[in-house]
């Protein structure tokens, strides 16, 4: 009996640990900040240099976390479809060229919601939905399922 209740409840108990791995992405701007909303493509366009401004014309100031950092990966992934590598690789290659920096980078994600909560021009991303005062979440995204 034990046996068979164990041979239906594992793979159940898998995809639940499977799903709840899965996080989403905040990404995240000063409470003050007239930007209400972004979209996919904005978020990209920002995080990925193309652009320096938000919709409404007024500078935005990027920070990312380290390019070792364990979460940097998925949320790059999530965000724009490339992995980690091809996103470096893509810095690389901007940075060689004069054409652009990357966003700032931060050690850690406290470090992130500090700041955003100092600077209204900032924009960031945390793993988590941030529950501090002082910060407001313009788009959330869903992280890719591990293939």
């Amino acid at each position: 009996m034990l046996r068979r209740l164990l041979r239906v409840a594992w793979p159940l108990l898998l995809l639940a640990t499977a799903v709840s791995a899965r996080a989403d992405f905040y990404v995240v701007v000063h409470a003050s900040n007239p930007q209400r909303s972004l979209t996919q493509k904005e978020a990209v366009d920002l995080f990925m240099g193309r652009s320096r401004a938000f919709a409404n014309g007024d500078f935005a100031l990027i920070f990312d976390l380290p390019r070792d950092h364990p979460r940097r990966a998925a949320f790059y992934q999530a965000l724009t479809g490339l992995s980690v590598a091809q996103v470096n690789s893509y810095w690389s290659r901007l940075m060689f060229s004069g054409q652009s920096v990357p966003p700032q980078s931060l050690p850690d994600e406290a470090a992130m919601a500090s700041i955003l909560r100092r600077n209204p021009s900032a924009l960031g991303w945390l793993s988590r939905e941030p529950a501090e005062p002082g910060l407001r979440v313009v788009l959330v995204i869903k992280e890719s399922p591990v293939k």
